[in-house]
């Protein structure tokens, strides 16, 4: 460990158990010496065992449905108040389709858990950034990273309206992220990650054997949720202090790849 976060305070959204990159997150932040505050949505919670995080790191847990500039503003004003002051980092590891959840294929959408899908997975991005700002939460030279995938900019097609999300996801990143850097010296980026078996993912149809291709067609192999998690970590820390506005991909090289040997094998063999 190399104390990268010593001394910084921050909200982690979005730990639901153990295979979750929120929770693989929260337990490098803390073992790099950062303190922060757990949240996530008061059903997400009764789901998972983010108690047990929040004992493992000596974290507290603050109950907040994204969506609600209310819970928000509480979740804001109670942290700097338990933490002892302003944030250093943020990390919103939110993202949910009803349409995905119940079946509906993307050319059949019920369009109002085509809503709640939006407001819970990008929307909500835009809320938190809004209450930070508005409030003046974060320190100079803060950090703030939300996760995504490469859905938002090539098709996958079981990935259904999620994608849309994660294209509004980065679109406020970079649009929210000028002015955050402008006026408050604060950087904010998303992090493309390689597709990780958490308890999310693993709701989209297909996604075992999507986790295969994308293996054979990395270079590197498919990023874990403990590497997003490290890539986070570097990401809080005053090493990256001019990183902003970016999606940057952690995905073992895949972003990159046309086709792999081990995915024309499939196609060539006799």
């Amino acid at each position: 460990m190399y104390n990268l976060l010593k001394g910084k305070r921050g909200i982690i959204f979005g730990a639901l158990d153990s295979n979750s990159i929120a929770w693989k997150t929260a337990e490098r932040v803390h073992e790099e010496g950062g303190t922060f505050v757990l949240t996530n949505a008061p059903v997400a919670m009764r789901m998972g065992q983010i108690n047990e995080l929040a004992e493992k790191t000596g974290s507290q847990v603050i109950p907040a449905d994204a969506t609600s500039v209310e819970d928000l503003q509480n979740l804001v004003d109670k942290s700097v108040e338990i933490l002892g002051g302003k944030i250093d980092f943020v990390l919103h590891s939110i993202g949910m389709s009803i349409n995905v959840r119940k079946g509906k294929h993307y050319t059949d959408q019920n369009y109002e858990w085509t809503k709640k899908g939006t407001d819970v997975s990008a929307m909500s991005f835009h809320k938190l950034m809004q209450t930070l700002y508005k409030s003046d939460a974060m320190n100079e030279w803060g950090s703030i990273v939300a996760l995504t995938y490469m859905a938002a900019q090539r098709v996958f097609p079981d990935y259904n309206d999620m994608a849309d999300n994660k294209a509004y996801l980065e679109s406020i990143a970079r649009s929210f992220g000028y002015f955050f850097g402008r006026d408050k010296k604060v950087r904010v980026n998303t992090i493309s990650q390689s597709p990780t078996p958490t308890t999310a993912g693993s709701g989209v149809k297909g996604f075992n054997g999507f986790i295969a291709y994308a293996e054979k067609m990395s270079p590197l192999g498919n990023a874990t949720a403990l590497d997003c998690a490290n890539y986070t970590v570097s990401l809080f820390s005053d090493l990256t202090k001019r990183v902003t506005l970016q999606n940057l991909y952690n995905d073992g090289g895949f972003s990159n790849m046309g086709v792999s040997d081990g995915v024309m094998e499939t196609f060539t063999k006799e």
